[in-house]
C-alpha cells in the first residue's frame, strides 16, 4: 500500500484522508495561457481524408480560466474499509497547507489507470509538485496491475499539455464533442496515455 514521502523541498506526499476533502475542493485550478491547441480536420469537405490536425497557436488576450468546483465524495479517498480499492486520491502538502492532488481510478479489464484529475495550487506550479503527484499515481497503478496510465485534458489548457508531455505522455485520441453543452463548449478533449514504467 502507498505510504507518505517527502520530498527535497520539504513537500510530504501521501494518501488522502476523508479530512482533506474540503481542501481538495478549495484548492485554485485556474490557469492562464497565451496559447490554445486548435483542432482541424484537414480532410473535411473532400472526403479525401480521416484524422485530425492538432496545432498550438498564439491567443491574445491570454485565456484565463477558472474551473467550477467539484465535489469529490469519500469514493476517491479508496484504500477505507469500506471503500473501493481501485480508486485512490494522493495529497500534497506545504507543511499544513494543502498545494495539490492527483485523483485516479484503475479499470482492471483494459489495466488502464486514469488521471481523473490533477491539480497544483498556482502558487506551487514549477517546482515538480505534479510530477511527483503523478509518481504517486504511478506507484499505485504498478501496485494494481495497470500497463498505462491515461488522462483528459482541454485544448485550452496548453500549460497542462506541456506538462504532461515532459512526464512522458503522448497524445492518443480526442473528443471534439465531450463538452457541448457545458461551460467549456468549444474546447476539444484531448488524450495522453504512457506506459507504467
Amino acid at each position: 500500500m502507498t505510504t507518505a514521502h517527502g520530498s527535497a523541498d520539504g513537500i510530504v506526499y501521501r494518501p488522502a484522508r476523508p479530512e482533506d476533502a474540503g481542501a481538495i475542493e478549495a484548492l485554485d485550478s485556474s490557469f492562464t495561457t497565451a496559447t490554445v491547441f486548435e483542432v482541424s480536420d484537414p480532410g473535411s469537405g473532400d472526403g479525401a481524408g480521416f484524422g485530425f490536425l492538432l496545432r498550438e497557436v498564439p491567443v491574445d488576450p491570454p485565456v484565463h480560466k477558472v474551473f467550477p468546483p467539484e465535489e469529490h465524495d469519500e469514493q476517491v479517498f479508496g484504500g477505507g474499509q469500506d471503500s473501493d480499492a481501485d480508486v485512490r486520491t494522493f495529497v500534497a502538502l506545504d507543511g499544513d497547507l494543502l498545494c495539490g492532488f492527483a485523483a485516479v481510478g484503475y479499470a482492471p479489464w483494459n489495466r488502464r489507470l486514469t488521471i481523473e484529475d490533477i491539480e497544483v495550487s498556482p502558487g506551487h506550479r514549477g517546482r515538480g509538485i505534479g510530477r511527483a503527484l503523478m509518481e504517486c499515481a504511478e506507484r499505485f497503478a504498478r501496485e494494481r496491475g495497470a500497463e498505462h496510465l491515461w488522462l483528459e485534458v482541454s485544448s485550452v489548457n496548453a500549460p497542462a499539455v506541456h506538462a504532461y508531455r515532459r512526464m512522458g505522455f503522448t497524445f492518443c485520441g480526442l473528443d471534439t464533442a465531450l463538452y457541448g453543452g457545458t461551460p467549456a463548449a468549444g474546447e476539444h478533449a484531448l488524450y495522453m496515455s504512457r506506459p507504467c514504467r
